[in-house]
């Protein structure tokens, strides 16, 4: 094909975010009742209603909630009468904006509505998450989150990467700079904490907490109309690990740095990286196999470690992120998004703004 005839990609991008206060328990309220206030919010950011909306896209999972197909609840918080075209996975919600993504290149929609809730209050999450793993060798020994987690802290520990106390330094940063992070669940001076599992302690590891985040995505021009400063989507990808946790280097994250070469991350440098480091030793990881210095501002909303509801987590760092290049806080951002033990699943994705 020449290039006179080859089609070109449409630029997409984020032109709205908004998310809900991050707390320990909303169990005074149902999903939707969550969820409505945030969706409202991004509408009206944009002057967008639900039916000009080519595009729905959620992210959930049925085992947090404790039912099955809880996201077709969640579509009252929407409206899908008159009928709308929709699709969820169950996954993170920066999956959900993927695939809003692709759907937006094929042309079929100019804009693009993605959210993603989860609450982590309704049981045990680290009993929950069990469910992730090998159902033959990991899943009947019921090693939780944490604990895996810990085993990865230990090796980067023994491999000379990392110690207690420069993990005891991330959480902190992470806990002060989002004091300025109004939804925040953790903020401040938040204390290191007692042992979990060694090594990790309380200050290594997220909150437990409910929450929902949304963004709208648009096409071309339509972004411009709808948006000052679009956070253009310049490069996104997605990648997987081995399943089973014997077979891997807990040290290193392959699957994040195909990824982002993918992405294109390692074109320019970034000045802005959201990661989604749910413990303190995987941004250790990812801060190494993405090449962030001291010169790229990391999570200055204060990532996971601040507030993390479990599918949600994912989306708000590209949220944040964007918001960021919205409010002419950053002209190049990286985006990043994990699910599973250890770093398993990884997606990166690239934003920039206009130049100014």
């Amino acid at each position: 094909m020449t290039s006179e005839t080859a089609p070109t990609r449409r630029d997409i991008a984020v032109v709205a975010f908004a998310q809900t206060d991050h707390r320990r328990s909303t169990e005074e309220v149902s999903e939707v009742e969550m969820l409505m206030p945030v969706l409202h919010q991004v509408l009206e950011e944009t002057g967008l209603k639900t039916a000009d909306i080519g595009f729905t896209c959620s992210g959930s999972s049925d085992y947090l909630a404790g039912r099955a197909f809880s996201f077709t609840l969640a579509l009252d918080g929407v409206g899908a009468w008159p009928p709308i075209s929709e699709s969820h996975v169950e996954m993170d919600g920066a999956w959900a904006l993927y695939e809003a993504w692709t759907k937006l290149l094929t042309g079929d929609a100019d804009t693009a509505l993605v959210y993603s809730y989860g609450t982590c209050s309704s049981g045990s999450v680290r009993d929950v998450l069990t469910r992730q793993l090998d159902p033959y060798y990991l899943a009947p020994l019921w090693p939780d989150a944490i604990a895996l987690a810990a085993l990865q802290a230990q090796a980067l520990i023994d491999a000379g990467d990392t110690g207690e106390s420069a993990l005891a330094a991330v959480g902190a940063r992470s806990r002060a700079d989002a004091t300025a992070n109004p939804h925040a669940q953790l903020k401040g001076k938040v204390p290191q904490g007692d042992p979990l599992v060694r090594p990790l302690r309380t200050g290594d590891c997220p909150p437990i907490g409910d929450g929902a985040a949304a963004v709208i995505l648009a096409a071309g021009k339509r972004a411009r109309e709808l948006c000052e400063r679009p956070a253009w989507i310049r490069g996104i990808d997605h990648r997987i690990e081995a399943h089973g946790l014997g077979v891997r280097d807990l040290t290193d994250s392959p699957s994040t740095r195909l990824a982002a070469e993918r992405a294109g991350v390692f074109e320019r440098p970034v000045d802005t990286a959201e990661l989604h480091a749910p413990f303190s030793s995987q941004e250790v990881i990812l801060r190494k196999v993405l090449r962030l210095d001291d010169s790229v501002r990391v999570n200055p909303s204060g990532g996971a470690l601040a507030a993390n509801p479990v599918m949600a987590a994912g989306l708000i760092r590209i949220g944040e992120a964007a918001a960021r290049i919205h409010r002419g806080e950053s002209d190049r951002a990286l985006a990043h998004a994990t699910s599973g033990p250890c770093l398993q699943q990884n997606l990166v994705a690239v934003l920039e703004g206009d130049p100014r």
